[in-house]
């Protein structure tokens, strides 16, 4: 009970700040009905955790005063409706120059992709790293992957959990078509797409192998 309550009280602290910028401790305690001692034990959980941040600032009269404000990682805590404002984009440029200036987007958006991927996944010696590779980099951008080998045929189960853009996905199959040919570059591979979530899949699924020129053959 005393859990929920102090998390509505910090939660009511992050939309002050939000809404009227920094404060002072005597500000929010005057704002909340609360003493200024429990005030900064709530400031102490919400700066270890980085989401308020503090200065100094000198007065005209007494002594200088800390003043609280919401640090720029706090901002993530808000509503966000970016996915909604890019699929609104698309759809503006689609009615304005047609459907074949989004696929131009979207390949641009994989080729930028593949000048930020290709060197780093290349860089390892085996197609097993090649691999773990592709999948660190994909999970940094929120992809949730996991791989899975079939050692019989050597195929890879590239299986990611969570598609950031899945929105625009849902709505713009550029974007998987993309993407795929953005791992078949890479991973210089044969790739293809066993399922996919902006189709209804739980997961997005392509099933990799390296090409047979590209292996190298064992002595006998």
């Amino acid at each position: 009970m005393n859990k929920d309550k102090s998390s509505s009280t910090r939660d009511q602290i992050l939309h002050m700040l939000k809404v009227k910028g920094s404060l002072t401790v005597g500000d929010m305690a005057e704002e909340l009905g609360i003493t200024e001692m429990a005030v900064r034990r709530h400031l102490n959980t919400l700066e270890r955790d980085n989401l308020v941040q503090t200065r100094l600032v000198r007065q005209a009269m007494g002594r200088p005063t800390n003043v609280y404000s919401l640090s720029e990682a706090a901002d993530n805590i808000f509503p966000k409706n970016y996915h909604d404002l890019s699929l609104e984009l698309l759809q503006d440029i689609q009615e304005l120059q047609g459907p074949q200036m989004v696929e131009v987007l979207f390949n641009r958006r994989m080729q930028r992709f593949e000048e930020s991927y290709a060197g780093s996944v290349s860089a390892n010696p085996s197609f097993d790293d090649k691999m773990k590779r592709l999948a660190q980099l994909q999970n940094e951008k929120g992809y949730m992957v996991q791989i899975e080998k079939d050692e019989k045929t050597g195929k890879y189960f590239f299986v990611e959990s969570n598609c950031p853009i899945s929105t625009v996905a849902k709505e713009y199959n550029y974007a998987c078509s993309c993407e795929k040919a953005l791992f078949q570059k890479v991973l210089d591979a044969e790739v293809e797409q066993d399922s996919c979530m902006a189709t209804g899949a739980e997961n997005c699924v392509y099933v990799i192998q390296e090409k047979k020129s590209n292996q190298i053959e064992q002595p006998e």
